[in-house]
């Protein structure tokens, strides 16, 4: 096998289960730091951990190649004081915890990557932000991307490289928000949303996985780190690469007025629809990174294809 030992913390959601899946033909074993048991498969087994407490799971990380954080709250809801203190309180704790028992260890992970936000950059229609002369933004999600990384790096840990990964919106047909836009589609609402001119960045899946891979076999990379597609484009585009590939003509669109009132039927924040996200990749870039799926056309395409 390539590498010894993959943990994921927190990672039996959606990504924790591509990563799980990519890496588990490549190392000798992957474990999942969770709050619930899962059935073993293959060499991925789960270790119970509540996030908060040390214990047993500690052992786990010892020799690591790799240690993932994807602990975190989704942010598609509401942004109540109850709502918002969760959010918090579910990144910056589990990241605290990490970096206390990897500070005590004496054989600790080669690389932690900390899966945080792109959505930490301003809202920008002008220019891409990229790693060195991106421009942060304001508002509580920001708020809570700069707490989130401050946490992260706020204990050293010298036998240990660390990554803050900057994650845009990760592209597949099983969960995530992918899924979510596909619905609108069939239903015939997937035209643009607000004035369409919002830029979307986002990554496939195949890449967020490969990209990190690479990452652990870089180290000479450290630091944060944007991880999206080099090709952002513009809502009404996105939206109209999923009709063209899932075979739709038309898609009615939804003004800014009309996302507000839906926001608040199902409980999510307008803000993740149309705050423009123009986010550049320049660090894999210019590290050489390979991005399979380059072009929206393409990504969506391949999802069409695997469907």
């Amino acid at each position: 096998m390539k590498y010894g030992k993959i943990i994921l913390a927190g990672g039996n959601g959606y990504l924790g289960s591509v990563l799980a899946k990519h890496f588990s033909s490549l190392a000798d074993e992957v474990i999942i730091l969770a709050r619930k048991a899962h059935a073993e498969t293959s060499n991925i087994k789960t270790m119970l951990w509540d996030g908060k407490t040390m214990g047993e799971w500690t052992h786990s990380l010892q020799g690591a190649d790799l240690l993932v954080n994807l602990c975190g709250k989704n942010v598609n809801c509401r942004y109540t004081e109850k709502n918002k203190k969760e959010i918090f309180d579910s990144r910056l704790i589990p990241t605290r915890l990490l970096g206390k028992a990897i500070k005590e260890m004496e054989n600790p992970p080669k690389l932690w990557i900390n899966i945080t936000s792109a959505t930490i950059y301003r809202h920008a229609e002008d220019r891409p932000q990229d790693e060195f002369t991106g421009e942060i933004g304001e508002g509580f999600s920001i708020e809570v991307c700069k707490a989130w990384e401050n946490s992260f790096f706020e204990n050293e840990t010298p036998n240990t490289r660390k990554i803050a990964l900057r994650m845009s919106i990760v592209l597949g047909l099983k969960d995530g928000a992918f899924p979510r836009l596909l619905n609108l589609v069939k239903l015939g609402m997937g035209g643009k949303q607000g004035n369409g001119e919002q830029y979307m960045s986002w990554i496939h899946e195949d890449d967020a996985a490969r990209s990190i891979e690479w990452l652990v076999n870089h180290p000479e990379i450290e630091g944060v780190i944007n991880c999206t597609a080099p090709e952002a484009v513009k809502n009404h585009v996105f939206m109209h690469n999923i009709r063209k590939a899932f075979g739709m003509s038309f898609g009615l669109p939804a003004p800014a007025w009309l996302l507000a009132i839906g926001a608040k039927i199902i409980g999510t924040e307008t803000e993740l629809i149309l705050k423009s996200r123009w986010v550049k990749p320049s660090v894999l870039l210019d590290g050489g990174f390979e991005f399979k799926y380059g072009e929206v056309r393409e990504a969506v395409g391949a999802l069409s294809a695997q469907r």
